[in-house]
C-alpha cells in the first residue's frame, strides 16, 4: 500500500499536548511518530527510562501518553518492558486477558539510557527474544542533567563535559554506532532513521518495528535545541544535513539483511551539518580545518563500511 501522509496524521495521537518539552525538541516528535504506526484497536503499554520525555511527560499521578504507562529507572527500561511482555503471554496462555484485544509493547529511552547506562538490559531483552519495540531518541548527550557527553556524542562536539576551550576542541572520541551492536544480536528487526522529508521512513521502520514479530530496535535522531545550539525552527533542516551529509544515514536490518533507505544523489560535506550548531561552532575558527576533515573522514568510512554491508546482503 502507497504511503499516505495526510492518512498517517490524522490518527488519534497517543501523547497528548500539554508536556512541558522543549520548543523544537526532537523527543516528542520521534514519540507522535512511532505511535502513529499504532494500528486502530490496537492497544500500547509504553515504557520510559528516566530522561527528559520521562520528567517531561509525566507528573505522578498523571501522564501525556494516552495508553498504559511505566516510568522505570535509567537503566532498566529494557529490563521492565520485556517482564511486562512475558507476563501478557503467561496471562493471555491462561486465558485471562481478551482474545480481541491485541498489546504492544514499546519503550522509549534517551542515549543516555540506551547506549550507556541501561545498555546492560537492553541487550539481555533482545538476547531474550521478547516481542516489543525499543526506540532510542538519540539526542546525543545527557540533555535533562545538563548537557554532558554520552557515547552517542559525536567527535569534537563542545559539551558540559567536553567543554572546548584553549586546550580542548570538545569530545575526542567518535560515537558509538548501537544499531550496529543491536544488529549483532541477531533481531528480527533493526532501523534508524530521523524527521526527514514526508516522515515515510520513520512511519515505515516504525510500523515494521511493531509488527514484526519478536525484539525490535529503533534509532532516531532527536535533536535537542539546548544541546545542539540550532533555532528550534531549523529542526527539519538539521536532520535533513544529517541525512544528505551521510552523517546519520537511513537504514535497516531486516532479519539480518540491510539495505539502505536512503542514498543521496549528491553527498554533501559533512560541515554543512556541522555549521547549523552551536556545539560545532569552534571548529569553523582559523587553523581547525585539519578538525572538520578528521570529522569527514569517519563519516565517509562509516557510509563506506554501510555500503559495504548492505552490498554483501543482496549478495
Amino acid at each position: 500500500m502507497a504511503y499516505n501522509f495526510k492518512e498517517v496524521m490524522s490518527k488519534p495521537e497517543r501523547l497528548a499536548g500539554g508536556h512541558r518539552m522543549c520548543p523544537g525538541c526532537g523527543g516528542t516528535i520521534a514519540a507522535r511518530a512511532v505511535l502513529r504506526a499504532l494500528r486502530e484497536g490496537d492497544m500500547a503499554v509504553i515504557g520510559n527510562a528516566t530522561g527528559c520525555m520521562e520528567v517531561s511527560t509525566f507528573m505522578y499521578p498523571y501522564t501525556a501518553f494516552e495508553d498504559s504507562y511505566i516510568h522505570n529507572a535509567f537503566e532498566n527500561a529494557g529490563a521492565t518492558l520485556s517482564g511486562v511482555e512475558t507476563a501478557y503471554r503467561a496471562l493471555k496462555k491462561r486465558g485471562r486477558l481478551p482474545e480481541d484485544v491485541q498489546y504492544k509493547f514499546i519503550t522509549f529511552g534517551g542515549d543516555g539510557g540506551t547506549y550507556d547506562i541501561g545498555f546492560q538490559s537492553l541487550s539481555g531483552a533482545m538476547e531474550r527474544g521478547h516481542d516489543m519495540v525499543y526506540v532510542c531518541y538519540d539526542n546525543g548527550a545527557y540533555m535533562n542533567t545538563g548537557i554532558q557527553r554520552s557515547s552517542a556524542t559525536p567527535m569534537f562536539a563542545d559539551t558540559t563535559t567536553t567543554p572546548v576551550g584553549t586546550r580542548s576542541n570538545g569530545k575526542v572520541q567518535c560515537r558509538k554506532d548501537i544499531a550496529d551492536i543491536m544488529a549483532s544480536h541477531n533481531i528480527p528487526y533493526v532501523g534508524q532513521s530521523t524527521f526527514f522529508g514526508n516522515f515515510s521512513d520513520l512511519h515505515g521502520k516504525a510500523e515494521k518495528a511493531i509488527y514484526t514479530e519478536g525484539p525490535a530496535f529503533l534509532n532516531i535522531m532527536a535533536p535537542c535545541p539546548r544541546g545542539w545550539r540550532y533555532d528550534p525552527a531549523d529542526i527539519m533542516k538539521v536532520c535533513r544535513m544529517a541525512v544528505e551529509t551521510c552523517y546519520w544515514p537511513l537504514f535497516e536490518v531486516d532479519h539480518g539483511k540491510w539495505r539502505i533507505t536512503y542514498e543521496p544523489k549528491n553527498k554533501l560535506p559533512v560541515e554543512e551539518f556541522l555549521r547549523l550548531q552551536g556545539r560545532f561552532r569552534h571548529l569553523f575558527k582559523p587553523g581547525n580545518e585539519d578538525l572538520i576533515a578528521e570529522f569527514q573522514a569517519e563519516v565517509d568510512r562509516r557510509w563506506e563500511h554501510l555500503q559495504y554491508k548492505c552490498a554483501e546482503a543482496l549478495v
